[in-house]
């Protein structure tokens, strides 16, 4: 339950949605690339900003309304990823014994998930303005939804498509692109299922997360062509040495009773810093590094 310092700790999470949806996603959209993306991207901002804004407002009806552009907007991106998955998978079939196997499936599936996973934070956020317990889920759980979903759905998949294609799709880059979106998902699924699910989601994610940090730190990092960049890189990849033990403590503790930590002590901890320190700077790096969209 959250308890003693839910106030401040709900502040956090507002300012991280505010950085992740008016900096770390239309950021990101930049190295995906595509015309639906980069439309939508064009018009990015202005259903963002109304939609952060309104966190800071009271609850209700109007509020919500504030939203709903934004999850509109981020209802668009889940079909661009849709249209993405079967165009693709249209051409590989149509290409089937034409010696065309390879290893880009491994970067797909990281980017349709990245483009697919802000909506669901888009809904918990009008759920949570609107006041309504979606799914029975509490307010709180559904602010925390919001920024799980843009920084653990959406920037984690990216950043994982973009190591596994800079690895050549190796063994520890497919790792990374596939269990982030699998981890994601299940974590989701865990929602609803019950927390053994939810722990093994955070098992599969934390493996994900742990093999881009890796290969960032050894393979991407030393190429880099500025301290700068170097600098961003290596602080996202020790972040995440750190931040997804805790992630692992609370859903270990969550699934067996065993003691860990408030899940107000995670917003303010795992949270933040893997969104500022994690997604933040590993977006910046790959911009700066002028990755080729995906």
């Amino acid at each position: 339950m959250i308890g003693t310092g839910v106030d401040d700790v709900l502040t956090l999470v507002r300012v991280v949605v505010m950085v992740a949806m008016l900096g770390i996603v239309p950021l990101g959209l930049g190295l995906v690339g595509g015309r639906g993306v980069e439309a939508l991207r064009r018009v990015w901002f202005g259903p963002a900003l109304v939609a952060a804004a309104a966190q800071w407002l009271p609850r209700g009806v109007p509020t919500a309304v504030l939203a709903v552009p934004y999850l509109a907007l981020t209802g668009a991106l889940a079909g661009v990823a849709a249209v993405r998955a079967w165009t693709y998978l249209a051409d590989r079939w149509a290409a089937r014994g034409a010696g065309t196997a390879h290893r880009r499936w491994v970067v797909e599936v990281a980017v349709w998930t990245a483009l697919a996973t802000p909506v669901i934070g888009a809904l918990a956020l009008v759920a949570e303005r609107a006041g309504v317990r979606l799914f029975g889920f509490r307010l709180s759980i559904l602010a925390l939804t919001v920024a799980h979903f843009h920084v653990a759905g959406f920037a984690a998949a990216l950043v994982a498509g973009l190591v596994a294609r800079a690895t050549a799709a190796g063994a520890l880059g497919t790792t990374a692109a596939l269990c982030v979106p699998g981890g994601t998902l299940l974590v989701l699924l865990g929602f609803f299922v019950g927390d053994e699910v939810e722990l093994a989601g955070a098992v599969v994610l934390t493996a994900g997360m742990w093999a881009a940090g890796w290969l960032t730190w050894r393979d991407v990092r030393p190429q880099s062509p500025d301290r700068v960049t170097r600098g961003l890189l290596a602080v996202s990849s020790v972040v995440l040495a750190a931040t997804m033990v805790l992630a692992l403590s609370w859903a270990l503790g969550e699934a067996t009773g065993l003691p860990h930590p408030s899940i107000t002590w995670m917003a303010a901890t795992h949270g933040v810093t893997n969104a500022l320190g994690f997604a933040l700077c590993a977006v910046l790096a790959w911009r700066r590094l002028g990755a080729r969209p995906l």
